[in-house]
């Protein structure tokens, strides 16, 4: 079951929407990217499928979304609702901050400032379309607690082989920035998902719930 909340931010009203683990051993919230909201595939599997195994998935619909504005508001103002979000849930188990694309720079450039236990970036855009001097891997390595990255072999806005030596990085085959497959991709979608849950899982056990 899905349960939705309206909360305050300095920016107007976020939804958030919560799907609960009885039982849980940390607590994931993640923001959309600046373009599709909180039912992406990705974040859907996330919210269906973590909660049986103990993360309640907290997905945060940013105010501009919510005002049915078609266009993402500045990132400060992301980081704004992220952190009147973030503090109004205040888990009691350890908190994951993540997001994609634009909500994993989000929770990146937030996680030390709201003592985030990890922070998981789905797409992470380390560079605008077609422009790598533009780099933004300064806001991950700004993150100073254990981040895991799922990228798509075919992402315009940073391919894993972009990011530095180091990374803690999970490369989807064949996925471009929505980890949207070509037909002759050697995973089907379901398997892509099943991917993203299974390293998201393995990795706040490991990394996260386990520290």
């Amino acid at each position: 079951m899905v349960n939705l909340k309206t909360i305050d931010t300095p920016h107007g009203p976020a939804r958030l929407h919560t799907s609960r683990s009885r039982r849980p051993i940390a607590t994931l919230l993640v923001s959309h990217g600046a373009g599709a909201g909180v039912d992406t595939p990705d974040l859907v599997a996330l919210a269906r499928s973590l909660p049986p195994q103990g993360v309640t998935v907290h997905r945060l619909e940013q105010p501009w979304k919510v005002a049915g504005r078609k266009v993402a508001t500045a990132p400060p103002t992301l980081d704004a609702a992220l952190r009147a979000v973030a503090n109004q849930i205040r888990p009691r188990t350890p908190m994951v901050l993540g997001g994609r694309s634009a909500g994993a720079r989000s929770a990146a450039r937030s996680a030390r400032d709201l003592g985030a236990a990890g922070v998981l970036a789905l797409s992470f855009p380390l560079h605008p379309p077609g422009r790598p001097e533009k780099s933004r891997i300064e806001e991950l390595r700004g993150v100073p607690v254990p981040s895991l990255v799922i990228q798509g072999s075919r992402d315009p806005m940073g391919a894993p082989e972009d990011f530095p030596a180091g990374t803690n990085l999970v490369e989807i085959p064949g996925g471009d920035h929505s980890f949207k497959l070509l037909k002759s991709a050697p995973l089907s979608e379901q398997e892509v998902l099943a991917m993203i849950v299974e390293a998201t899982l393995e990795w706040i056990v490991r990394e996260v719930a386990g520290s």
